[in-house]
Parts: C-alpha cells; structure tokens; sequence
C-alpha cells in the first residue's frame, strides 16, 4: 500500500491549495517543500512585492498631502526599513501556510524531490498504481514515500541569457531585487512586463532613477492598446524613461556599475546604470525531477504537458501552475490544484483559462480580463465597446485620482461581455465584479441596470456598460 493518496511537490499557491483541497476530501496527504512554504509567490513575489509598492504609495501620498489640505512636511523613504517591512509581510503569510498544513493534518517533509518510479497498488482504477519519491533532506539523508497520486507543483525560475548573465549583484533577478538593503541610484528594467514595471513604479517613486527597456512596440504588451498606452504616458509623465522597441545587445559590468547597450531600428546607444533588473523569461522548475526516468511528457518550451484535468502523460501524475505553462499566475496555479484533485476524487472541474484575470500593481493599476479589442477583432466578431473615463467619476476626483479609464468589450450579437480592460487609482479591486459577469455570461444591459452605490469608483463599470449601449449620462 502507499504511504499516502496524494504527495504534493511544491508548497506555492498551486501546492499548498491543491493539498488542502485533497485532505478535505478525506485523502491522505503529504506535501514537500525545498525551501519555504507558500513558494515564490508568498515569499518572494506576489506578496513582498505588494508590500513594497504600498510603502511607494504611501510615500507619493505623504508628498501630495498639500494638493489634501494637509501640511505633512518633508517625506522620504528608509529603504531599509521598507524592505524589511516587505520581509516581515512575507514571513507572517508563510507561517500562516504552516498553521494550515497542520490544521488539516497534511504531512510536511521538507527537501529535494525526485520521481523514482511506481509501486504496485495505489487507489482503485490507478493504472500506474502507485508512484515513489526520493527526497534528499537538508542534512543529506535521503527518505523515499510513495503516493497513489503524485501532484508537481515546482514553478519557475528567472531564465538566463548570454547578453544578460545574471549575477545577483549588478544584474538581478527579482528575487534579487526583494532582497537589496540599499537603495540603487539608477536601474535598467529589461522588461516591460508585469514584474519589469512593478519595480520600475516602485523605484521610480523612492526616487531612483528608472529605465524601462521593451524589446516590442508597447509596455505591458499583453494588455490591450489603450491601457499600454495610458501607462506608459503615466510612467513618462512621473520620470521613468521608456524605451519601446529596444533591444539589450549585451552588458559590461564593472565595480561602479553596469553598461547596458542598447539598439533599436539599426540605431545604438549605451547607458551606465548603478543595476540592471532582468524581468524576461522564464524556464519550469523541472530539472532533478527526473521526469524522463518515469515518462512525463514536456512541450516544446520545457514545461510539463497536461489535459485538461492536469493530469500528465503518466497515469497518476499531475502538474499544475507555472511548471505546467500557460498563464504564471499564482490564482490559475491555485484553481489548476482544484482541478487536479477534483479529477482525482471523481468528479473533474477543469479550468477555463478564458476566465483567468490578469493584474498589474504599478500605479495606476491595470486588471485585464477576457478578449483585448485586438484578439476579439481577430476572431471576427463584431463588438460594441463602452469606455468610462475616471476623470468624470465623483469618487476617483474626490480621492485626487482621476487617472485612467474601465472598457468593456461585448459581442455585439449577443450584448454578452467578452473582455474588461481597467487601468486606475486600485483599479484590480474593482475586477472580482467583472469575473463575476463573465463566467454568468453577462449583458452590457444587466450590467448597466445592476444598481452601483454612489459615489464608488465601481459606477465606471455601470457607466462603462450603458456607453456601449450609446446611453451613457456622465461623459
């Protein structure tokens, strides 16, 4: 017999849920962790990096207390004391991770995982029957547990590139950039993603001087138009030079700083910085898995093949979020464990990746949901679209942002909503409602007569709606 149903690989928020969820369906459950519970997500990305762009608010907040009535005097940042702030925020959470595991009495064994083959047994109907792990602890002992389901949840990492060798200290990852105790004087951002402009707002607002570098023709090149737009003329208008369409051909570091060289149309330039952030990607956690010794199938990019129940090209075998592809989103890992464990209990609930949401916590924020403009033209429907600008919303002026703008997109056959674009002042608080509309297969109509409490900056929704409608009142 197996040691448990289900063993878990990766404590992030795809492992962690995905255990949870099967030890509440009565499995037995193990969970192994290489290094932190809660995964990159709790304890170097999502949550210390909202952490640190809260502290970048409160500061532009405490500088433009005079345009509130407000005498505050001179604010500046102890960057040490903000990052540690951000340390302290992440520590809290990954004990909180900890409490959980033991509430629903999941088994953590901390250590290395290797898959090492099958055993007979396993849960009825398993073919495979059970599946076998090595894990190599910290003090070099190695144990092996074996499991009837067997759940990969190892992540991701930052990918290295000959023109952008990463060394910890001048070039950085993110991860590097959450652990920094001084405050650099210049950073070169490569990378106009999420993470490359994240940390770019963040800098930029603790006084650092920021570069941002896209190699395509727009920031935040997922997004739709409009938004990339707003925010790159936000982030211009605040001091952040942004170079779209640019290429990084190769870095010179040095003692006092990096060298960055940079072309774009046949024309080059170069510009010294005190660091450069490397925010371009990324590679599954695979390696030392020994997936091929057991059979498990990888795309073309390297990241772990999957059905729609997540389930892997050995029976048995599961993977889920970024080691799995598609969106590297910690609220998609955490669905695709309840997918897992759903299809491994018997009754399946795959995920429709059309519902996933998208946030960017920058200021002003982005919250992206469904078709862009572009993707729903491309698929030849034709669309009734509804913008709401902030700057005539009663709340958005009274709370001194009236930046940015709500667009709804609705396939105009059937007045349904197909896609929600917000960019503003806390804008991916004001995203839940429009999930909510989608996976109902909301109306521009229903959206627009749902009441909206007034003054909130949620009316730009209702608004947005009846202006697909030609009917708006307030702009």
């Amino acid at each position: 017999m197996a040691d448990f149903d289900v063993l878990v690989i990766g404590a992030g928020p795809g492992g962690y849920v995905a255990a949870i969820k099967a030890a509440q369906h009565g499995k037995k459950t193990a969970i192994i962790e290489r290094e932190h519970l809660g995964g990159i997500c709790l304890n170097w990305g999502c949550i210390p990096t909202k952490a640190l762009l809260k502290s970048a608010e409160v500061l532009q907040t405490l500088k433009h207390a005079k345009a509130y009535g407000i005498q505050a005097g001179e604010a500046k940042a102890d960057f040490p004391a903000v990052m540690a702030r951000s340390r302290e925020v992440a520590k809290g959470m990954a004990g909180g991770i900890a409490f959980l595991m033991k509430k629903n009495k999941i088994t953590v064994i901390d250590g290395t995982a290797v898959l090492a083959g099958g055993l007979a047994g396993g849960l009825a109907g398993d073919k495979a029957g059970a599946h076998t792990v090595s894990v190599t602890q910290a003090d070099g002992a190695t144990k092996t547990v074996s499991a009837a389901a067997v759940i990969i949840a190892t992540g991701h990492r930052t990918r290295s590139f000959p023109n952008l060798p990463i060394d910890g200290d001048r070039v950085m990852s993110y991860r590097h950039a959450l652990a920094l105790t001084e405050q650099p004087k210049s950073v070169l951002c490569v990378g106009a993603g999420a993470i490359g402009m994240e940390f770019g707002y963040f800098w930029n607002a603790l006084g650092t001087t920021v570069t941002v570098v896209e190699a395509l023709d727009r920031v935040l090149p997922n997004e739709d138009h409009e938004v990339s737009a707003l925010v790159e003329k936000s982030f211009t208008k605040a001091g952040v030079t942004v170079k779209t369409a640019t290429k990084v051909e190769k870095l010179e570091v040095s003692k006092k700083g990096v060298t960055v060289h940079l072309e774009k149309g046949g024309e080059r330039e170069s510009i010294t910085v005190d660091r450069v952030l490397v925010a371009v990607g990324f590679l599954a956690n695979t390696d030392g898995l020994a997936l091929d010794k057991v059979g498990v199938a990888l795309d073309e990019r390297g990241f772990i093949q999957v059905d729609a129940n997540q389930l892997t090209s050995v029976p048995g075998i599961y993977a889920i979020g970024d080691v799995a592809g598609k969106q590297l989103l910690a609220h998609k890992a955490s669905f695709e464990g309840e997918a897992a464990v759903g299809h491994i209990c018997g009754h399946p609930q795959p995920v429709d990746y059309a519902q996933i949401p998208g946030c960017t916590y920058c200021q002003p924020q982005v919250a992206s949901l469904g078709l862009t403009e572009k993707k729903a033209k491309d698929q030849g429907r034709t669309l009734k679209i509804g913008r709401f600008q902030f700057l005539a919303s009663g709340k958005a002026k009274a709370i001194g942002h009236p930046e940015g703008f709500v667009k709804l997109i609705f396939d105009a056959e059937f007045d349904q909503l197909i896609g929600a674009h917000l960019v503003g002042f806390d804008a991916t608080e004001l995203l839940g409602e429009l999930s909510v509309a989608l996976k109902l297969e909301s109306t521009a109509t229903e959206l627009m007569t749902t009441i909206h409490a007034h003054p909130t900056l949620s009316e730009a929704i209702m608004e947005a709606a009846a202006d697909a409608l030609g009917v708006c009142v307030h702009q």
